[in-house]
């Protein structure tokens, strides 16, 4: 080797940095999958397990609000646990990217069912918070009441899983936009 040049036919084995900075975006949509599954299992746990009961006049008759009583919050949770099942198993193509940074075609199938996704997500929780701030803040147009008053550990923990489906849009954002980046680079 003279000067930086390689002679004799001897073959360099440098790594090309194009590979790199791909891998590198493989290994944070990879990290950024498992914290979407995280806030997706956390917002369906949390809506799935809210209920609470209020005494009425006596000790026998009570008010009960739960989550499967609102059409909404079912699917909600429903779209909540699909979407983390869903990002657990893309974990395998994703680590696949990671160990080959020029795949293109596994790349477009994971961006077609990433978006597919959040507009499940998006859908779910939109409609999800729609109904908690109809919880917060009622209508009084159509006669309907705030029960945020009467029930209000109920209304804290509907509002806080809808952080986590939240944050899981935005992190699907972030996902397609780095797949699509990784991609315009092979």
């Amino acid at each position: 080797m003279k000067g930086g040049l390689i002679e004799s036919g001897e073959v360099s084995k440098v790594a090309h940095p194009k590979r790199g900075v791909t891998r590198g975006l493989s290994i944070m949509d990879f990290i950024l999958r498992i914290i979407g599954a995280i806030a997706t299992i956390g917002s369906a746990l949390a809506m799935g397990t809210t209920n609470e009961t209020l005494p009425f006049a006596t000790q026998f008759i009570r008010f009960r609000a739960e989550f499967d009583d609102i059409p909404t919050f079912v699917f909600f949770v429903t779209v909540n646990s699909v979407v983390c099942g869903y990002l657990v198993l893309s974990l395998v193509l994703s680590v696949f990217h990671i160990v080959r940074s020029r795949a293109v075609k596994s790349r477009i199938l994971l961006i077609a069912l990433d978006t597919v996704m959040l507009g499940l997500l998006t859908a779910a929780a939109s409609a999800a918070a729609s109904i908690v701030y109809i919880a917060h803040y009622g209508n009084p147009n159509a006669n309907w009441f705030a029960i945020c008053q009467q029930y209000n550990n109920f209304c804290e923990r509907i509002s806080g899983s809808l952080i986590g489906s939240f944050i899981a849009v935005a992190l699907f954002i972030i996902i397609i936009l780095l797949s699509a980046l990784a991609i315009s680079r092979n």
